[in-house]
């Protein structure tokens, strides 16, 4: 094993701010079924899960056909906002991205509930394809908080499970990390509440990205 440091982001809620896509979808996909959405707070509360699995979460009442009915109509919606409009990054993220893969002997990557069709587009978009050495997405893995991605994420770049960090907004995401055994990050800008994602077990949550490296300083020591 390589004596690197591996960061390993979520992205929606957490790179990106995609709520308005989100909601937007939901919204069409649950009127095209013919159902009521939940509530809003309700449906960013899911934000992070496979979207089958999300769907479920929200309606699980509902029979299987009519739920695979939403994700199809879902993913369809979503598809054509993401061609419409750019989800943008949050404020420091680009920046803080570049910082850390400037940093001798760190390598950065991601696990997202997104499959690889909208992760590649959102990576390509925004020019940060080339920052990560590993991608993990739903297409691939059991859904959050399931440690599978952390673990192909490890595997993959040759990384001990004590010299990687999970970053992300959820407690999905808090929950993922620790189940691999790995450091925990919450950032308090996303779909979860701070509060939330320090009973989840995260070692630290910050408020900007401008936090970030400071935190990862002091779990680490310096690298």
């Amino acid at each position: 094993m390589s004596a690197h440091r591996l960061v390993v982001f979520d992205v929606d809620g957490t790179l990106i701010d995609s709520q308005a896509h989100i909601l937007a979808a939901m919204e069409h996909a649950f009127g095209a079924s013919g159902h009521p959405l939940p509530p809003r707070e309700v449906v960013l509360g899911i934000v992070g899960l496979s979207l089958p699995e999300a769907v479920a979460h929200l309606v699980p009442d509902l029979p299987a056909e009519t739920r695979a009915g939403i994700v199809e109509a879902y993913k369809a919606s979503f598809g054509q906002l993401r061609a419409a409009t750019l989800s943008p990054l949050y404020p420091g993220a680009a920046g803080a991205l570049a910082a850390l893969a400037a940093r001798p002997g760190v390598r950065l990557g991601v696990a997202t509930g997104k499959s690889r069709r909208g992760l590649t587009h959102v990576l390509a978009a925004h020019r940060l394809d080339r920052l990560f050495a590993t991608t993990q997405v739903a297409d691939d893995h059991p859904s959050k908080p399931h440690p599978s991605m952390l673990r192909a994420a490890l595997a993959e770049t040759g990384t001990t499970a004590g010299r990687a960090v999970m970053i992300g907004d959820t407690t999905f995401d808090i929950a993922m990390g620790r189940a691999a055994g790995m450091a925990t990050i919450g950032v308090g800008w996303g779909y979860h509440p701070a509060g939330d994602l320090v009973a989840a077990g995260a070692d630290v949550v910050i408020d900007g990205f401008e936090a970030l490296l400071p935190a990862l300083d002091g779990l680490w020591g310096p690298w």
